[in-house]
């Protein structure tokens, strides 16, 4: 049914289109347009969050895994292990060797016993010294220790004694 032709009464009844137009414009406000809407429905708003099964760094993973574990101190100290010429300087790290680190405790071995006194006497420096690499009280105290006893067994069978029977007589 067009605006040009005018509705008689002996007119069958408007189809399905014709009848939805005209509910259309009858139904729309004079002077407002009408708001079109879409079709599909606006998607939520994502905001991006870490989540621990996104795919992570291998640092991140690292760092959180030795701090999961405590490991902090333990790697610092190795550390330290592997700079050892750099901290003690050229001439002590000639002669001696860090051994084990365990609850504020470093045991330092030496080649000789004249290394071990002259260490003995840095012990207080070289505790400043590597409290300022791992921070503050985190060595206490250095343990010098000498070279290690020789050895006089020699083979699978040996006699109890001191030494070589023609040395100590």
């Amino acid at each position: 049914m067009s605006s040009d032709e005018t509705a008689s009464p002996d007119a069958p009844p408007p189809d399905g289109l014709e009848l939805a137009r005209a509910l259309t414009r009858a139904s729309a406000s004079v002077g407002e347009p009408r708001k079109r809407t879409s079709r599909k429905p606006k998607a939520e708003k994502r905001t991006p969050r870490t989540d621990d099964r996104d795919p992570q760094t291998l640092d991140a993973t690292i760092s959180r895994l030795v701090a999961d574990h405590g490991w902090e101190l333990d790697l610092r100290m190795h550390g330290v292990f592997g700079r050892w010429r750099e901290i003690v300087g050229d001439e002590v790290a000639a002669h001696s060797n860090p051994e084990s680190f365990a609850e504020g405790k470093l045991v330092v071995r030496t080649d000789s016993t004249a290394w071990a006194t002259q260490l003995k006497l840095l012990a207080s420096a070289l505790v400043k010294r590597l409290n300022e690499e791992l921070g503050h009280d985190t060595v206490t105290v250095v343990e010098v220790v000498g070279p290690h006893a020789p050895t006089w067994k020699k083979g699978p069978r040996s006699v109890p004694g001191r030494g070589p029977r023609d040395t100590y007589g």
